[in-house]
Order: C-alpha cells, then structure tokens, then sequence
C-alpha cells in the first residue's frame, strides 16, 4: 500500500517536457534489458540504437537553444516598444513635438520629429505593419511580452529536461557496453 503511494508521489513529481521530446528509460536490470526480444543479446544494435537516441536528443537541443536565443532577443525588443508607447501616450496631451531616432536597418538610423498622437505602427513580423491606437498597441506588446517570457520559461525547462535525458542515455550506453565487456572477459576466462 504504501509503495503504490511512493509510485504515485513520484509519477506527481516526475518532470516532463513541453515540446514532447521522449523521457529516456533508464536501464535498472542490464542482463534482463539485453535479453528482450528487440535486444536479442546484439550488443552493437542496442549501442547504435541508443547512439541515435543520443544524436536525437542533440538535434533537439541544438533546435531549443536557437528558439532561446531568438527569445532572449525578443523580449527586450518588445519592453522597448513598449516602452515608446508609454512615452507616447505619456505626450499624447502634449503639443510640443518628440525628436527621436528610428532604427530603419541594422546599424542605420535616421532621426525623425514625432508629433503628439494617438496611433502607432507595429511590425508583426513576416513584413506586416499595422496601425493601431496606442491602447491597442500596448495590450498586444504586454500580452507579447507574458507569453515571449512563457515560452522562454517553457524552453528552459524542456532544456533542463534533455540535460536528464542525455545523462540518462550515456549512462545506459556505458552501462551497455561494460556489460559487453565483462560479458567477454568471463567468456575468455571460462575458456
């Protein structure tokens, strides 16, 4: 009874990923896991398929990583945009014009006179533009910002997860491959 409340208690607490990326099954019983059917005792099979496992893992990382970078670059781009809309609706009331300097491309800017207003154009991405009330603008830019910062979280944590899947699965090559060569060294010693 109390051993199907420990099972419960960790299945609770197990972690688990939000990209779907496949848990590792960690290989308690080496004879009984070469034993299978799927294994048939072929040592360089289960190795190589636990070898691709491991490159998937890889693959995998090195797309989370990217999607981490693009995030972290976002987010501050977003707060600065948010920030302008601040300013703006803070001198919206204000008849006196703002003097800024718009990026147009990297590293070129040009500097620009804005007059007070109450609308303000957004690059949505794929080379749209939309205008929007400066109310509007910044409900979409927070709301942009809480699930940038979302996904960033959900990133990290899909991060830490593959650090356990890796470790899982070179655990289970090494453990693998020792009992391939212990498995030897009693067939050369009983001979």
């Amino acid at each position: 009874m109390e051993g199907d409340k420990a099972d419960k208690v960790s299945e609770g607490s197990k972690k688990k990923s939000y990209a779907g990326i496949p848990e590792a099954a960690f290989v308690e019983d080496v004879d009984a896991f070469m034993a299978l059917e799927e294994n048939g005792g072929d040592v360089d099979k289960v190795l190589k398929r636990l070898d691709e496992q491991h490159s998937k893992y890889k693959f995998m990382e090195y797309n989370l990583i990217s999607k981490r970078r693009r995030l972290k670059v976002q987010i501050p781009d977003l707060e600065n945009s948010l920030d302008m809309i601040k300013l703006l609706q803070k001198r919206c009331d204000n008849p006196t014009d703002i003097e800024s300097q718009f990026m147009l491309s990297e590293q070129v800017y040009v500097k620009a006179v804005v007059p007070p207003t109450d609308r303000v154009c957004l690059w949505l991405g794929a080379n749209v533009m939309l205008e929007y009330t400066l109310q509007d603008a910044m409900n979409l830019l927070v709301k942009n910002i809480e699930a940038a910062k979302k996904n960033l979280g959900n990133v990290e944590h899909d991060l830490d997860f593959l650090r356990d899947q890796f470790t899982t699965t070179e655990v289970n090559m090494a453990r693998v491959y020792n009992w391939d060569v212990k498995k030897r060294q009693a067939a050369k010693s009983s001979s």
